[in-house]
């Protein structure tokens, strides 16, 4: 008798904790209805140009779940404000991880504020992806496997900008004015650093080509001598490695004082409506920089489909935002990238396979790039996007010249 009621009191026991065993166990930051990503962005601070492309992921996002979210779950951004500041950053990050247990971080912006978590995010084991920088360390899976950049990185666009001087400029004097940062080194360095079989990208006369190296604090309130400087130094090439607020800052000043050189800017201040328009068109002509999304304001976009499209979401869920402003595009594109990402990982939100499918894109197209650049990654490449092409401010829009450059083939 004994052993009879234990055999049922077992097997009552089974069948109550079946329901348990069968239950479903969501991954962080993911119920039946949602999925709670994360963000830090600038939005104050001399780096709040960049507080767009929050915000442009933010209305992306509403658009998607206005048609009904990923198989039935709505993103939920959280995208908190570090104000470009590193130690705020990993403030942040912490809260995002730790408190609001998001799935991962998309897009964090600045490769100082990427920094200073980068380790943190991989002993945490959570996504660190598509961050809103171009350095070439996101591109580590080895020693990273849970971090990927988005962009191309600026080591890679330096020596495209490198290579093209040589090719076109007689007896360069090359004066380089840079944020005194780890996003300003990387794109010095890729001016001098050995590509596909050269010794450094401006050959072994680097030292005696560039004539003057001057740097700047993001807490600077302007660029002002150091445009001087630059001038004074007898340079007839500039090659602007600066933030939007700053670049517009330099272009103003150079055309003031009256140095004409050929100038390069770097793609991540290479915005039409925040940095050109304020700089002066006129001031601005022919200023070369690497592009890998269509200008808004070129009228040789606007009846493209996804031009159209784009143009159809800012209206309905940008409307504020700037005319010609680079990072509206840009944080569309970024953002129509993780959806495809999330849509790829079906029902299996966890965090391993969120990277597994990062790390799967097979010639995914996405609007608003330019044409026949699409994103290819794999386990060994977290470089999703390593095409551009070079374009010069032609009137109040860039014009595209030359033939697609990749910068890893």
């Amino acid at each position: 008798m004994i052993g009879r009621r234990q055999a049922i009191a077992a097997g009552a026991a089974t069948l109550l904790a079946r329901p348990a065993l069968a239950q479903k166990k969501n991954p962080p930051g993911v119920t039946d209805t949602e999925i709670k990503i994360g963000q830090t962005m600038p939005y104050s601070g001399n780096a709040s140009a960049y507080g767009v492309n929050g915000r442009s992921h933010a209305a992306y996002f509403r658009m998607i779940n206005d048609q009904g979210g990923i198989n039935g779950r709505k993103i939920n951004l959280i995208s908190l404000d570090d104000g470009y500041s590193p130690p705020k950053t990993v403030e942040l990050a912490r809260q995002l991880v730790e408190r609001d247990q998001v799935l991962f971080l998309f897009a964090p912006l600045g490769t100082q504020c990427n920094t200073a978590i980068h380790k943190y995010m991989n002993q945490k084991k959570v996504p660190q992806l598509f961050v809103a920088t171009g350095a070439s360390k996101w591109g580590d899976p080895k020693h990273f496997p849970w971090t990927m950049g988005w962009q191309p990185d600026y080591r890679t666009e330096g020596v495209i900008y490198a290579k093209h001087i040589l090719q076109t400029v007689k007896e360069p004097k090359i004066a380089i004015l840079r944020q005194n940062d780890d996003m300003g080194a990387d794109y010095v360095e890729g001016f001098r650093e050995t590509v596909h079989g050269f010794k450094g990208a401006l050959g072994g006369d680097a030292s005696k080509l560039i004539v003057a190296d001057a740097t700047y604090e993001v807490t600077d309130p302007t660029v002002d001598s150091q445009i001087l400087q630059l001038k004074n130094s007898g340079a007839n090439v500039f090659y602007n490695v600066t933030t939007p607020k700053f670049a517009a800052q330099a272009i103003k000043k150079a055309a003031e004082i009256g140095w004409k050189p050929t100038h390069y800017i770097v793609n991540v201040a290479a915005s039409i409506g925040n940095v050109i328009k304020p700089a002066g068109f006129d001031a601005s002509q022919g200023i070369i920089t690497a592009q890998y999304v269509k200008d808004a304001t070129d009228p040789r976009w606007f009846t493209e489909p996804d031009y159209k499209e784009w143009r159809a979401w800012t209206e309905k869920y940008s409307p504020t935002a700037v005319p010609g402003d680079t990072t509206t595009t840009t944080g569309y594109a970024a953002a129509f990238s993780i959806v495809q990402v999330l849509k790829q990982c079906g029902d299996d939100l966890s965090r391993e396979n969120v990277m597994r499918q990062a790390a799967n894109l097979h010639d995914v197209h996405v609007p608003m790039l330019l044409p026949g650049i699409k994103l290819n990654t794999s386990p060994t490449d977290f470089y999703p996007i390593d095409s551009v092409m070079l374009s010069r401010v032609e009137g109040e829009h860039w014009s595209l010249f030359g033939d697609l450059i990749s910068g890893r083939a």
